[in-house]
């Protein structure tokens, strides 16, 4: 501690999934003590955050980590020397900054700056966002003075006395519903029919845009039911010369949703992937979800995520391999059916977790002052 102020690290990058629940407790950090925090965030150069986190007015520092490629690749070859370095470069940039906690909310750039951390007696804090941790963090929750978890039964991978369930920190207030016309008024749509969202993150999902390709004439002239149906970047052009062809008034379609909150306050029922965050969002939103997990993701975690809510008759789930032919008419019959629709809205709720951010800010105070 500096002249009063506590300087803390926080480090989480390589997806918005990572990204975004640590800038949601900078941005509470902020807020609780304005001008007695300074803040620092790490990331993996080359990857997002080192232009999202400036874009949003924080300061970053690049470290040259990078993730071991699954198949054979030559850059594997130069990993430990990446690791090396990233290490030795943290350690600089932690005696530099003279940090009193480090926190890591995954991605790349986590382990070498809590590891570095570790060694140097420095308070780390770990922020789990999923089901299933990753070898990383279990290793890493060995020093960890604090484990921030997002489901229950976590003692399988973490010590049991230094967790703490606080649910994933977000950006925004999805609990607070936005008026149903308002939302539906923003893409077109009308407030009195049923409405399915489709969505599968920013960069867009190949199954599920070929799930909404497949079963598209469903949403015909005559369909009571409308569509918020989000393609993502990769799939823009793609998707728009599909549409153009069909001029279906009562589907929405576009590389990127700008106002999420509008789009959950509007659907009926939603069709997704079930990354951390996004099964977050939904639990704070209260909405009926058919989750398709992605299959590309490391120990299968979406699929663990998504299993962890339908065990608890709280979503439904289908594979990834199954979606094209069976999401949308899933999907469908759940619009369709008010009382189902109704219990998995009361289950998805009860786990909701609206003071994530709030509570993961506190913990990192707290192992800051004790320092």
């Amino acid at each position: 501690m500096e002249n009063g102020k506590l300087k803390i690290i926080l480090s989480g990058g390589g997806t918005g999934g990572h990204i975004y629940p640590s800038v949601a407790v900078a941005e509470t950090l902020r807020s609780e003590l304005g001008e007695g925090v300074e803040l620092l965030f790490v990331g993996a150069e080359g990857k997002m955050e080192m232009e999202k986190l400036p874009a949003l007015g924080y300061r970053v520092v690049g470290l040259p980590v990078a993730g071991l490629q699954r198949r054979f690749d030559l850059r594997n070859f130069a990993l430990p020397f990446k690791v090396a370095e990233s290490i030795r470069r943290a350690r600089r940039t932690i005696r530099d900054f003279g940090a009193d906690a480090v926190a890591g909310f995954g991605g790349y750039a986590s382990a070498p700056v809590l590891w570095a951390a570790q060694r140097m007696g420095i308070p780390t804090l770990i922020q789990e966002q999923n089901s299933y941790a990753g070898m990383t963090n279990k290793i890493l929750s060995r020093r960890a003075e604090r484990i921030c978890v997002a489901y229950e039964g976590m003692e399988r991978f973490f010590p049991a006395d230094r967790i703490l369930f606080t649910g994933n920190p977000l950006r925004g207030d999805f609990g607070k519903a936005a008026p149903r016309a308002e939302a539906a008024a923003h893409f077109g749509l009308q407030a009195d029919r049923p409405t399915l969202l489709v969505v599968g993150g920013s960069l867009g999902t190949r199954t599920l845009n070929e799930a909404m390709k497949r079963h598209i004439d469903r949403f015909g002239n005559g369909s009571e039911v409308q569509v918020i149906w989000q393609t993502g970047k990769y799939y823009e052009k793609e998707m728009a010369a599909f549409m153009a062809e069909r001029r279906y008034p009562n589907i929405w379609s576009g590389a990127f949703i700008d106002r999420m909150d509008y789009a959950y306050a509007a659907a009926d029922a939603v069709v997704s992937r079930s990354g951390a965050c996004t099964v977050s969002e939904l639990a704070l939103a209260g909405k009926a979800v058919l989750f398709v997990p992605s299959p590309n993701v490391a120990e299968d975690h979406q699929t663990k995520n998504a299993r962890a809510l339908a065990d608890r008759d709280a979503a439904l789930l289908i594979p990834d391999a199954e979606a094209v032919e069976k999401a949308i008419p899933e999907a469908l019959a759940l619009v369709a059916d008010r009382p189902r629709r109704e219990a998995l809205e009361r289950n998805i709720r009860r786990m909701a977790t609206p003071d994530a951010a709030r509570t993961v800010a506190s913990e990192i105070i707290k192992l800051a002052r004790k320092r």
